[in-house]
């Protein structure tokens, strides 16, 4: 993809509270943003990385950037995160709902504990994050950008517990869209396609440990970079649903409307691709 590159610094001054923002597509957003000219918050679980990735903006960005280790599904964490943020920088103009993982496991062999933990990041994770930011984003009529899934429209095999909470990502936040209309907040559903990201990579696997897997060779992935771009040029235009396609538009149109021929395509692809994990 061919990035256009603003002169003007369109966040001038802005305040972008960012989750999950030091990897993938959280990271490649947080360096977007920052090109802008935003003030950035980012939440993410890991410190060392989130040390390095503040150290990275001051130097090469000149930005102001303020990094808070938290897990986003621990609701007091995110509260007190939150207020750390509006001491800091008086408010929230963006609020970027990134964080999440995923797992690779049927759905018969997949913990309820893993169920749990899904949902705790990817749904109430971003649930928890808007319940504490939306004040102030109502206060200085906002965004809330939300990072969803083309697994909305054309399901993966082994990723129930996943693509439950996407699903739930857009009850949710449609639902708010509409609660909120005329309040000024722009509400931006966002779904990539197969994104090179270290999603897939750290997928809970069964139980609840985290184990390393082989990328799915299912699509050519974006880069992360590309991705952010994308996203950044639809906040600049407030959507309220990006969908990213590098999801054959055929897969999507079987999913919704032959949901059974869409799985005698996958399931034999998919078993195979089983059959070849150590």
């Amino acid at each position: 993809m061919h990035r256009k590159i603003f002169t003007s610094k369109v966040y001038e001054r802005k305040v972008v509270l960012v989750t999950g923002g030091c990897a993938g597509i959280g990271r490649a957003l947080v360096l977007r943003f920052a090109q802008a000219g935003a003030r950035l918050a980012i939440l993410d679980v890991q410190q060392g990385e989130l040390d390095s990735l503040l150290q990275h903006l001051r130097e090469h960005h000149n930005v102001e950037a303020f990094g808070l280790c938290c897990d986003v599904a621990d609701a007091a964490a995110v509260q007190a995160a939150v207020a750390q943020v509006l001491e800091r920088f008086g408010g929230i103009d963006v609020l970027v709902n990134n964080a999440g993982i995923s797992h690779r496991s049927s759905f018969a062999q997949t913990e309820l504990a893993v169920f749990e933990r899904v949902m705790a990041v990817n749904y109430f994770g971003a649930l928890h994050c808007t319940k504490a930011a939306l004040p102030s984003l109502i206060t200085r009529r906002g965004q809330i950008i939300v990072l969803s899934s083309l697994s909305v429209y054309a399901p993966l095999l082994y990723r129930s517990a996943y693509n439950a909470s996407k699903h739930a990502l857009h009850g949710l936040f449609e639902t708010l869209r509409y609660e909120i209309d005329g309040s000024g907040v722009n509400v931006m559903l966002v779904c990539p396609g197969f994104t090179a990201t270290d999603l897939r990579k750290n997928a809970l696997v069964g139980g609840t440990d985290v184990a390393n897997q082989p990328p799915l060779a299912m699509r050519k992935l974006a880069s992360a970079q590309d991705v952010a771009e994308s996203i950044f040029r639809g906040a600049l235009k407030r959507k309220s649903l990006l969908v990213l396609d590098n999801v054959d538009w055929r897969a999507r149109l079987l999913a919704r409307y032959f949901p059974r021929l869409f799985e005698r395509a996958l399931l034999p692809r998919t078993a195979r691709m089983k059959a070849r994990r150590p």
